[in-house]
């Protein structure tokens, strides 16, 4: 059941996007965006950990998970440390996650071979 909660919340998520990008003039980038600034609002409004806990990886995985991740990490470190926590908590928390894509990423870019786009 654990399993379907996550392919639920996580498909609704996509495909939130998937139609954001089909019926309007939004770019791919401006969607990422907009998706990590909502998980961060909805974390601040206390609304999107109720789906953390129904949903688990379907509701961290995302990109909206992403923004609660940095806006949990911010508020834990300016409980501990004040008004530096505001600027160090949200990549403290997720410095495992950027670190690990940047390390694929260099990985990934070693393996592949660059092409021109068309050919």
């Amino acid at each position: 059941m654990e399993y379907l909660k996550a392919f639920l919340a996580g498909g609704v998520l996509c495909a939130i996007g998937q139609i954001l990008i089909d019926k309007t003039g939004l770019t791919p980038a401006r969607i990422l965006t907009a998706y990590v600034v909502a998980g961060v609002l909805l974390s601040a409004l206390g609304l999107y950990q109720p789906l953390v806990d129904w949903a688990g990886a379907g509701a961290t995985v995302p990109l909206t998970g992403f923004g609660h991740a940095l806006a949990n990490g911010v508020r834990r470190a300016v409980a501990e440390r004040g008004l530096l926590g505001a600027l160090t908590g949200g990549l403290t928390s997720c410095a495992g996650g950027i670190a690990a894509a940047i390390l694929l990423g260099i990985l990934v870019s070693l393996l592949g071979r660059a092409r021109r786009k068309g050919r």
